[in-house]
C-alpha cells in the first residue's frame, strides 16, 4: 500500500510531536509544514528536508496531501479547517476543536455538509488505560454508576506563566487549557453530561484568571460527579503524573486521578484497581471486598491516534473522536465557565 502523505500545520510543541510520530511511522511521509514566520520556516525546511509554506491554502494547492494535522494555535482552527473542508482534505484538528463555541458549532455543521473526514485530537481517548477502564464499566462489574470523583491538581512552575503572559489573562486558566481533556474522559467513562455547577478562585496566584475550580457534574445516566481542578496545588493527582504516558512529568504510579463507583464495585484509575464484593451475598458495607488489578497492555496514545487517522484516511477504520465529540466537550467547558460566573447550575443543551 502507498505511503500516506501528511502535512503538519503549526510546528510548535504539539506540532513537533506530531512530526516526530509521522517520521517514526513507516506508513506515513511528512509532505510539508505550514509555518507563517519566515525565519522559523527556513530553519524547519533545512532541518526536516520538506517544503514549508506560509499558509494552508497555498500548501494544499501545491502539495495535495492525503491528510492534514492542524496543530496551530486555537484561534486559527476554524479558518484552517474550513479551507481543508473546501479542498476535501481529511484533517486531524488538535483539541480544542476551536476556542469559540459558536465557531465550533459552525465548523461541525460545515464539516458534516462537506462530507470530508475530520477527527479531533483528544488523544486520551486512544489510551489503553481508558480502553481497559471502559471495558470494566461496560461489563457491568461495577453495576449502575453512582459516583465519579476526579482530580487534576498539579503545580505549574512560575516560569510557565513568565514564558507566556497570556496564560495569566482571560482564557489562560486551567479551565480552558487543561479541563477539556478531563471532560472528554468523563463523557467517555460515565456518559453524557447534563448539567454542571462550578466555583473558581484566583487566590493563590492572584492572576486575572482562575487557578482553582471545584465542579459538580450531573450525568445523563443518573450518576453524580465531583471534580477538583488546580494548577497551583502541590499534588500528583493528575492524569499526567499518574499515567506515566508523558515522560516529561514526574510519575506517581501509586496515585489515582479518577474513581468510578457503582452499586457493585469501585474502579480506581489509572491504577485499574478493581474492588468488588468478595461473595455473592447482599451488597453491604459490612461485607469485605475482593481486590484485583485489571490487566492492560501499554502503548503511546498519540501514536495510536495517528494510526486511527491513517486508517480512517485509507477507509480501514471509523473516527474515534469526531468533530461532534469535540463540540460537546467545548459545550461543557462553556457551561462550567458560565456557572462559575453566575453561581448557578447550568444545563447543557444538545
Amino acid at each position: 500500500m502507498s505511503v500516506t502523505r501528511l502535512v503538519v500545520v503549526g510546528p510548535g510543541l504539539m506540532g513537533m510531536k506530531h512530526i516526530d510520530l509521522v517520521h517514526a511511522d513507516p506508513r506515513t511521509e511528512l509532505a510539508a509544514i505550514v509555518q507563517p514566520e519566515p525565519i522559523h520556516a527556513r530553519h524547519l525546511s533545512e532541518s526536516l528536508g520538506v517544503p514549508v509554506f506560509p499558509d494552508i491554502g497555498t500548501c494544499l494547492e501545491a502539495v495535495r496531501p492525503d491528510g492534514v494535522i492542524l496543530a496551530s494555535p486555537n484561534p486559527f482552527h476554524f479558518e484552517q479547517a474550513r479551507i481543508c473542508a473546501a479542498a476535501g482534505t481529511p484533517m486531524l484538528i488538535e483539541k480544542p476543536i476551536t476556542d469559540d463555541l459558536s465557531e465550533a458549532e459552525a465548523l461541525v455543521d460545515l464539516i458534516a455538509r462537506s462530507g470530508v473526514m475530520a477527527m479531533v485530537g483528544h488523544h486520551r481517548a486512544h489510551s489503553p488505560l481508558v480502553h481497559a477502564a471502559l471495558r470494566v464499566v461496560q461489563s457491568g462489574r461495577l453495576g449502575r454508576l453512582v459516583a465519579f470523583q476526579g482530580s487534576a491538581v498539579f503545580r505549574k512552575p512560575d516560569d510557565y506563566f513568565a514564558a507566556a503572559p497570556w496564560r495569566t489573562q482571560s482564557g489562560g486558566g486551567p479551565i480552558l487549557i487543561n479541563l477539556i481533556h478531563e471532560i472528554g474522559m468523563m463523557r467517555t467513562l460515565c456518559g453524557e453530561i447534563d448539567a454542571v455547577q462550578a466555583q473558581t478562585s484566583s487566590r493563590v496566584r492572584g492572576h486575572a484568571v482562575e487557578d482553582t475550580a471545584a465542579i459538580t457534574v450531573s450525568f445523563s445516566g443518573g450518576a453524580l460527579g465531583v471534580f477538583m481542578l488546580s494548577d497551583s496545588g502541590a499534588s500528583a493527582r493528575s492524569w499526567e503524573q499518574t499515567t506515566g504516558e508523558n515522560p516529561a512529568f514526574f510519575n506517581a504510579p501509586e496515585e489515582t486521578c479518577y474513581t468510578l463507583t457503582g452499586e457493585k464495585g469501585t474502579l480506581h484509575f489509572p491504577t485499574l484497581r478493581l474492588e468488588t464484593f468478595a461473595d455473592a451475598g447482599e451488597a453491604s458495607w459490612m461485607r469485605p471486598f475482593s481486590t484485583e488489578a485489571v490487566p492492560v497492555e501499554r502503548h503511546d496514545p498519540l501514536a495510536a491516534q495517528l494510526t486511527n487517522f491513517i486508517e480512517v484516511i485509507r477507509g480501514e477504520a471509523e473516527v474515534v473522536v469526531t468533530p461532534l465529540d469535540g463540540l460537546r466537550n467545548l459545550r461543557v467547558i462553556d457551561a462550567i465557565r458560565r456557572s462559575a460566573e453566575s453561581g448557578q447550575t447550568v444545563r447543557i443543551a444538545g
